[in-house]
């Protein structure tokens, strides 16, 4: 099944109020569409710096914006679509076979990362025009 764009979308996730701060939990099969078998968080990106450069033949993310903002653009070899994370109780939810490059962090921003796979370098497509081929030929 090859997904486009569009299946990626922002999610509200569950904020608990308190006085003193509030907390937001995700747990496995309550609040994901996927186990969680990798977290990673991205921080310290120098100013003008781009990360991503790639699409997943299988991984499924959730991103959040622990902090501070950035923009990530979205690509299924025919359409694309930038999306502004800014808010610790949003995530990016990204489908495997999407093209993805982040850009604009700000000063000490935080990219949290919630992985559904573990890390395989098999599982990446680097290549801009293998991705587009793998589009292509699904």
């Amino acid at each position: 099944m090859q997904f486009n764009i569009e299946d990626c979308r922002i999610v509200e996730l569950p904020i608990v109020h308190n006085d003193n701060g509030n907390i937001t939990v995700m747990e496995n099969s309550v609040d994901l569409p996927f186990d969680i078998n990798r977290i990673y968080y991205l921080y310290d990106v120098p100013m003008g710096a781009e990360r991503g450069g790639h699409a997943h033949y299988k991984l499924q993310q959730y991103v959040v914006a622990a902090s501070g903002s950035f923009t990530f653009i979205l690509d299924d070899g025919q359409n694309k679509k930038e999306v502004f994370l800014n808010h610790p109780n949003k995530a990016l939810h990204i489908v495997p076979g999407i093209w993805r490059e982040m850009k604009d962090f700000s000063s000490g921003s935080i990219c949290l990362v919630l992985a559904s796979i573990a890390y395989s370098e098999d599982d990446y497509i680097r290549d801009y025009q293998d991705f587009k081929n793998y589009r292509k030929n699904g």
